[in-house]
């Protein structure tokens, strides 16, 4: 499926809906199994549900966060903040950005947060992953480049690095070299070369005639160690499925080696989430895999992504970015989207026109800087 037509703003906004209305939809699952998943809703997901809990102010593992009909989780709101950095500094991102504006943003501003129906800081929402990075940078003074260290190796970087592949629209290795500065403070291995690709798989969905096939190309092209190692795994076996029913079970077998969480979820084994070569986070693999058996159909990238269960807010956060850029907003279904956007209190158009404009300003900043440095190449390799 390619759309080689479509506009920038098209794209942008494709991916930064298609992202939260992903996230929205994997929100009330996540964390339990397919089998629970079916044996809770009388069979698969296929739009906005409500809470796993009734009870779910009170109700474990879940209270005092309402997953469920319709609210965005951390990804979306962790992916507008990046947006807001964006808009600030407009140009290219690195981790001192983030010291300068994205951690500022989180401890002092506060926002509509809709898990908690309440208006507070998004610090006082977002995961412990998260939370390291306002800790280190705040409060130990690290160097922001290397804050990332130390910190739990999981998906919390690569789930809001859409924007990174935004503004570098077309350019995938331009996306994971920014992707990978801004998420050194924020994360380490594998958690930090995901954020670097998964950036650059959403700026190589921009690019005209892109395919699925063409993103997991590219992605391939430039991961590294554990996650090349499970992505090339897990799209070998997705490449054989054409529907995500039947994909739910041997994507996971797949993903099952470099996977350091383990089989239940919630228990996660000794060594989960430490750094490694050798290993890779769930999301990403499973996120392209789902995106590859739908041949980048949004709704079924999407759908595959949140009843696979386990991390689902954040794969199909992913998914959807992906499935969002390649298709454009069209193709995220009006629907879920406005449901989505009345539920969390959220202008989901606003910050993707803000990031489209940050996106065109920046391409014309590098231009100016090629051509300067080739000026000055061709001037000093001219032959005297």
């Amino acid at each position: 499926m390619t759309h080689a037509s479509l506009s920038l703003d098209d794209r942008v906004a494709g991916s930064l809906i298609g992202a939260a209305v992903g996230d929205a939809l994997g929100g009330p699952v996540e964390g339990w199994s397919p089998d629970r998943i079916v044996e809770r809703h009388g069979g698969r997901v296929h739009g906005i549900v409500g809470p796993w809990f009734e009870d779910w102010r009170t109700a474990r593992p879940i209270a005092p966060y309402h997953k469920g009909d319709g609210h965005v989780t951390d990804d979306t709101l962790m992916t507008h903040a990046l947006v807001r950095v964006y808009e600030s500094v407009r140009d290219h991102l690195d981790a001192y950005a983030v010291a300068d504006h994205l951690v500022p943003d989180l401890m002092t501003n506060p926002r509509w947060i809709p898990e908690l129906e309440a208006e507070a800081l998004p610090l006082q929402r977002i995961f412990l992953a998260e939370k390291w990075i306002v800790t280190r940078i705040h409060y130990a003074h690290a160097d922001p480049r290397e804050a990332g260290a130390g910190n739990i190796v999981n998906c919390g970087a690569a789930m809001y690095m859409a924007p990174v592949g935004l503004v570098n629209a077309g350019h995938p290795a331009a996306a994971y070299a920014e992707a990978l500065d801004v998420a050194g403070a924020h994360q380490s291995s594998y958690g930090r070369e995901a954020a670097g690709v998964f950036a650059a798989a959403v700026a190589a969905a921009c690019a005209p005639g892109a395919s699925a096939a063409s993103v997991v190309e590219t992605a391939l092209s430039l991961a590294k160690d554990g996650t090349r190692e499970a992505i090339a795994a897990v799209c070998d076996v997705a490449a054989r499925h054409r529907d995500f029913e039947s994909a739910l079970a041997p994507l996971r077998a797949a993903v099952a080696p470099y996977d350091s969480v383990g089989p239940d979820y919630r228990t996660p084994s000794l060594g989960a989430r430490r750094p490694s070569r050798l290993h890779s986070i769930e999301e990403l693999p499973v996120a392209l895999g789902m995106l590859l058996v739908a041949d980048g159909a949004y709704e079924a990238s999407v759908l595959g992504a949140v009843n696979y269960g386990r991390d689902c807010d954040s794969i199909a956060t992913m998914a959807g970015a992906m499935a969002g850029a390649l298709g454009g907003e069209a193709v995220v279904p009006a629907g879920w989207a406005k449901q989505v956007a009345e539920a969390s209190r959220l202008d989901l158009h606003a910050p993707a026109a803000a990031l489209a404009t940050v996106a065109r300003e920046v391409f014309d900043r590098d231009r100016e800087r090629r051509r300067a440095h080739e000026a000055a190449f061709a001037e000093i390799a001219t032959p005297r």
